[in-house]
């Protein structure tokens, strides 16, 4: 055989080899990711039942994905009343919003290796197929073997002033909620809102702040009489009825807030070092209807079991609608383990998948 035929097959046989492997190695690529990417739960809402179902699942072993619409985890106790005491959580007996979210981020943190959070993460869609479902939300895919919605009423969000460069200083020093009211220590702050949270918050940081402005719209305030008398009595500065014009900053931080006097052109500059907005959160279950559930409005049916009207889908918590039913998150967190344990005999039907104590599965785990 003339020697550029052989020298051809050689050429030939080097390439099909070097094709071979790459296409080898992209399928144990693609495989190894697939299986990287596919959880055992996802749950809907990073809220207090959210997250006690997080903990639950990956007591029983399970890989978790929590999804949640918010920049944080805690729901409505974490954003809408932190400082607010809770009299009905079993074995406490009383706790704050905010000391309730944290002990229950504590408690999943022994699973932080088997469990991943998205936060700000809205979910559109979903749809099963092969025994997983794909999750479609504002910011692209997840892929699940079972979902648990533990999402409320609904993702909610904070209503926002509106202005310009809003956003750039959203996650700096404009706070829609307040966390610890000893983060403002020493602070020049500005609060916007005339309702009950944003005159709490004033009578609160009165004597913790270096100053208080309170901006509303109206003369009038929409809060408890109470609270505005205290208000009125405080050294708080009340300024009324004027609405945010402008956002002045440097890039990074809010530096003062400019506002307008209501039907007037007459304006103020106010320098501040953390501004607080208080409009109040909206409530919105409008996916609701593209995920292919029985509901109604916005709560959704589910079974004795908590299974939805979908196959490997449960819902719990404020969510979950049957007759009967008490919308308290102690009811959530009684619901989270039946739920838990039906998506893991959903997923792996093989399995001896008896529910024992707590404490036989931390001690094998130790």
């Amino acid at each position: 055989m003339p020697a550029w035929k052989v020298c051809f097959l050689l050429f030939l046989s080097a390439c099909f080899q070097l094709c071979y492997n790459g296409i080898t190695l992209f399928m144990e690529e693609e495989k190894l990711t697939s299986e990287q990417d596919i959880f055992d739960i996802t749950i809907i809402g990073g809220g207090p039942v959210g997250l006690f179902t997080a903990f639950y699942a990956g007591l029983r072993d399970m890989r978790v994905k929590i999804i949640e619409s918010l920049s944080e985890l805690g729901g409505q106790p974490a954003v809408l009343y932190p400082e607010k005491v809770i009299y009905d959580i079993p074995g406490f007996p009383a706790i704050t919003g905010a000391d309730l979210v944290d002990n229950l981020i504590e408690q999943l943190g022994r699973f932080k290796d088997k469990t991943s959070i998205c936060l700000k993460e809205e979910v559109k869609t979903f749809e099963r197929k092969n025994d997983m479902f794909t999750i479609e939300t504002n910011k692209g895919q997840h892929f699940s073997k079972a979902i648990i919605i533990a999402c409320g009423n609904g993702a909610f969000a904070p209503r926002r002033l509106g202005l310009d460069n809003e956003e750039l200083y959203a996650d700096q020093n404009i706070c829609y909620n307040v966390h610890k009211l000893d983060q403002f220590a020493g602070k020049k702050v500005v609060i916007c809102g005339g309702g009950d949270s944003a005159v709490d918050w004033a009578n609160a940081l009165d004597k913790i702040a270096e100053s208080v402005t309170l901006v509303h719209r109206r003369d009038a305030f929409r809060a408890h009489e109470h609270s505005v008398e205290v208000l009125k009595s405080s050294s708080v500065n009340i300024v009324t009825p004027y609405v945010p014009l402008e956002l002045k900053g440097d890039g990074e931080k809010v530096q003062s807030l400019v506002i307008q006097k209501a039907k007037s052109d007459d304006t103020l500059e106010l320098p501040l070092d953390d501004l607080i907005v208080s409009f109040g959160f909206s409530t919105s279950n409008k996916n609701l209807k593209n995920w292919n559930l029985d509901h109604k409005r916005s709560s959704i049916n589910v079974s004795p079991v908590f299974q939805t009207s979908q196959e490997g889908v449960y819902a719990i918590g404020d969510a979950a609608q049957y007759e009967g039913k008490a919308d308290l998150i102690a009811t959530g967190f009684g619901e989270a383990p039946t739920a838990v344990n039906q998506a893991i005999h959903y997923i792996y039907p093989e399995r001896d998948n008896r529910v024992v104590h707590s404490t036989s599965l931390i001690d094998k785990k130790v």
